[in-house]
């Protein structure tokens, strides 16, 4: 015998169909809301950690520009020093050439025919005036100067006759430039 199945069986499956695809679409959506919340979690959780550390790096960047600008200060204070030092080595190292050079100087000057009666130093010239008993004593003294080691060059400023007590001399004015490092 022949049976006749008149209940809808394909509607019956097409209703099955999609009552399971809507549930599989349903929890689709389920797990990729869920998918996004967790990564909105390790997301707000991994930027508080990079706040937290970066509000460390700063305080710690804080203490390491204070502790650096303590050094550039020691630094600074340390060159000042070391200027002042070396002024004070080199003023002690010229504190007696003025002395030796006058010295020095004196035991240039003859005796008899030149008397020296002003010296005066600025900077690195000397300028050198006195009375000689004539133009050749002034010119001898003039080249004695001039090979004395401290003097680099030295120029005629002025010469001039003058009478003094009834006797005529030789007025001179020298201006000599001095070697560095005298």
């Amino acid at each position: 015998m022949i049976k006749i199945n008149l209940l809808p069986y394909r509607e019956k499956e097409k209703k099955e169909n999609l009552s399971r695809q809507i549930s599989i679409i349903v929890g689709s959506v389920v797990v990729f809301i869920l998918l996004l919340v967790l990564v909105h979690v390790n997301m707000t959780s991994a930027i508080s950690n990079l706040e937290t550390k970066n509000k460390e790096a700063e305080s710690s960047l804080a203490i390491l520009n204070k502790k650096i600008g303590d050094i550039e200060k020691y630094k600074r204070d340390k060159e000042e020093l070391e200027q002042k030092l070396d002024v004070i080595v080199t003023l002690e190292k010229n504190r007696l050439a003025p002395v030796k050079i006058l010295d020095d100087l004196a035991m240039l000057v003859p005796t008899k025919s030149i008397w020296l009666t002003k010296i005066t130093q600025k900077d690195n010239r000397l300028n050198i005036e006195g009375n000689g008993r004539d133009n050749i004593a002034v010119a001898n003294f003039m080249k004695t100067i001039e090979n004395f080691e401290p003097i680099q060059s030295v120029d005629l400023i002025s010469a001039k006759r003058v009478e003094i007590a009834g006797i005529t001399f030789q007025n001179f004015n020298f201006s000599c430039v001095m070697k560095r490092g005298f």
